[in-house]
């Protein structure tokens, strides 16, 4: 019985905590979730009524398989027989910590533990919770996939090292592992919307899942500015993403179809956007990444046509952005902006060549992301200079690098 993507996405999360509540492991938790999910795809159709409620009885009878085969049964038996392991259903007591948490942001705050490394949480995060691939959670953090591998394997049995038994942290807890958790959401929705420009199947989309978190997140911190700017920066990236592909090839800014934008989450956007930088206690001087990119957003949204985008207070917003986080992906995004105010200065300001400068540096020394991002941008800086046959060499080399897609469409389209 093929199991329904979607049903998957939204049964997984569920499975993984109740198993690991049973199992007090969120790597034996994943683990027998795993194997739970393998047989279901096993039964013939319609054998199963309840997908989250048969992994969850599977997986603990697979646990207690396990157990049994143990010399220590017998010392484990009255733990086996705790009403809680007994119960099918996911533990939603409110008076537990957590107990009514989204069960996705659940294990998001659980794998978000300070006791590790960030690095170690955002891989065990994105990929327990998320869903992503290890090829992926490499390539967004611009590390080697063995080295995400080996952080993943070294986070799970730091986690139970440092905490034992898996538990939800309460709300305290919670609050100071929000910066990862907004962090981790942010990843997922840039993998989403940086490998699926045009995604064929809605079920298998990051971006959209990075959506459906940031909205939970909201639900639980309605007043933050850095969760309803993060959730700004989703609404208005998926608002935005119709009318970027015609025909198969990705299209320039100045080429988007902004007709075919989808007003309603625009709208909502827009709102996010302007919440984040007003909220009650936001330092207006000093505001968050999130109500900054949300910011930047939405003067991408609001603009009409991308002649009427205002790129001198695009800039200013980038500057303040470098300032609370210094990323390589910033850093490129800035100098896009600086090369288009250049261009329209007729090459004065910062001046071209200068700006060409600093995006060949990235390209050397950069991750992966970082470096592409910024052969794009040399390769459109020099399209928009008039040099031809600079730009159709650099969008050549760049074949090579972008996996098959509308955007590797748009390269090969002006490689000459």
């Amino acid at each position: 019985m093929p199991i329904d993507p979607a049903a998957f996405r939204t049964a997984w999360p569920q499975v993984v905590r109740s198993l690991a509540v049973t199992t007090r492991s969120l790597d034996s938790g994943e683990e027998y979730a795993a194997e739970a999910f393998a047989r279901a795809a096993a039964q013939p159709d319609g054998a199963i009524d309840d997908l989250v409620a048969w992994c969850v009885q599977v997986g603990r009878r697979t646990w207690l398989d396990a157990v049994r085969h143990q010399t220590v049964f017998t010392r484990l038996q009255p733990q086996i027989a705790r009403p809680e392991v007994a119960a099918v259903d996911v533990p939603t007591d409110p008076g537990a910590p957590g107990g009514d948490l989204d069960d996705r942001l659940a294990l998001l705050f659980v794998a978000c533990d300070d006791a590790l490394p960030s690095g170690a949480q955002l891989v065990l995060a994105m990929r327990v919770v998320c869903g992503l691939t290890i090829r992926q959670i490499a390539a967004h953090l611009g590390i080697a996939e063995a080295t995400a591998a080996a952080r993943l394997t070294r986070a799970k049995s730091a986690l139970a090292r440092a905490r034992g038994e898996f538990a939800v942290p309460d709300r305290a807890a919670r609050a100071a592992r929000l910066p990862v958790v907004l962090a981790c959401v942010a990843g997922l929705f840039t993998v989403g919307q940086r490998d699926g420009i045009e995604p064929a199947d809605a079920t298998q989309d990051p971006a959209r899942d990075a959506l459906t978190l940031a909205e939970a997140l909201v639900a639980e911190y309605p007043d933050d500015p850095e969760v309803l700017g993060l959730r700004a920066v989703c609404r208005l990236g998926l608002a935005r993403r119709p009318g970027r592909v015609r025909d198969g090839v990705a299209l320039p800014i100045d080429e988007v179809d902004r007709s075919a934008w989808d007003q309603r989450l625009l709208s909502a956007g827009l709102d996010d956007a302007t919440a984040a930088t007003t909220a009650d206690g936001t330092d207006l001087g000093f505001p968050g990444r999130f109500a900054l990119e949300a910011a930047i957003s939405g003067v991408h949204a609001a603009a009409r046509t991308a002649a009427d985008t205002d790129w001198v207070r695009l800039a200013q917003l980038y500057d303040a952005l470098l300032r609370v986080w210094p990323s390589p992906a910033t850093r490129v995004a800035r100098l896009v902006v600086l090369g288009r105010i250049a261009l329209r200065d007729g090459g004065a300001g910062a001046g071209v060549s200068a700006i060409e400068r600093e995006l060949e540096e990235l390209v050397a020394d950069g991750p992966p992301y970082a470096a592409r991002d910024a052969s794009l941008a040399l390769a459109d800086l020099a399209r928009h200079s008039g040099r031809t046959d600079d730009a159709a060499a650099r969008y050549r080399e760049l074949l090579d690098a972008i996996p098959a897609g509308p955007l590797r469409e748009f390269c090969r389209r002006h490689a000459g």
